[in-house]
């Protein structure tokens, strides 16, 4: 699996969005989906790992999860062409725009 599989399903992105603000237990990221039982969010948990969007670290007898910045360079730099995409279509639009509004005067 790679980790543009990882982000399509939608329990695994709440995942993430829940490790944006800072580290978490495990058990606070089994509390976020709660439609989920434990052995399922651990098993979301595991894949994420795998491909490397987050990290765990053993605490004692808890597990912290956090997100590793480095796994998300991929994802990164496949939306940064849609994001020049989006800036020259928009560039365009307001060109097009200020050009209309000038002729309506």
């Amino acid at each position: 699996m790679d980790v543009f599989e990882a982000v399509a399903e939608p329990n695994r992105r709440a995942l993430l969005d829940a490790l944006i603000d800072g580290e978490r237990t495990a058990g606070e990221l089994v509390a976020t989906l709660p439609e989920l039982t434990q052995p399922t969010v651990s098993r979301h948990l595991k894949v994420l790992r795998e491909v490397g969007l987050v990290e765990m670290r053993p605490d004692a007898q808890r597990r912290i999860y956090a997100l590793r910045a480095d796994g998300l360079v991929q994802i990164d730099e496949w939306i940064e062409r849609y994001r020049r995409y989006w800036t020259n279509h928009l560039d365009a639009l307001e060109r097009h725009l200020t050009k209309t509004h000038k002729e309506t005067k």
